[in-house]
C-alpha cells in the first residue's frame, strides 16, 4: 500500500493508521470499559487505576474527536458528563478482545499468569 497523508499526518500503512487511533497506553483499555455501559469521568479515573486526569481528559477528547465515543453533557449544577462507545468504537472491541487475549497468552508463556 503506498504512504497516504491524513488530517497532515503521512501514514505508511493501515496498522499505523489504526494504531493511531486507538493505540498507545490507556485508549484501549478506556473503550473496553466503555464496551458494556455509560461512565462519567470519576468513574473511569477510579477503573483505570495509574492514569492522571490530564491524560484521562486527553484521550477522551481525542477519542470523542474521532469519533470513536459520544460525550453527553448535561445542563445541570454541578455540570454532569457522561461518556459512552459509539458504533465505531464498538468495531474496535473484537481488535482489543484480540490483543487482549494474545497479551494473556504471551504472560502465560513468562509465567506472569496461568494458562
Amino acid at each position: 500500500m503506498p504512504e497516504f497523508l491524513y488530517d497532515n499526518k503521512l501514514y505508511y500503512n493501515p496498522v499505523e493508521f489504526a494504531m493511531d487511533r486507538i493505540g498507545g497506553t490507556w485508549k484501549m483499555p478506556i473503550l473496553w470499559r466503555l464496551k458494556d455501559r455509560v461512565m462519567r469521568f470519576s468513574e473511569l479515573k477510579r477503573d483505570i487505576p495509574h492514569i492522571t486526569d490530564k491524560m484521562l481528559t486527553s484521550q477522551l477528547k481525542q477519542l470523542a474527536a474521532e469519533g470513536f465515543i459520544h460525550r453527553e453533557v448535561y445542563p445541570v449544577v454541578p455540570p454532569k458528563v457522561e461518556y459512552s462507545i459509539t458504533e465505531k468504537g464498538k468495531t474496535a472491541i473484537p481488535i482489543i478482545e484480540t490483543i487482549r487475549n494474545y497479551g494473556l497468552e504471551l504472560m502465560a508463556m513468562e509465567g506472569i499468569v496461568e494458562k
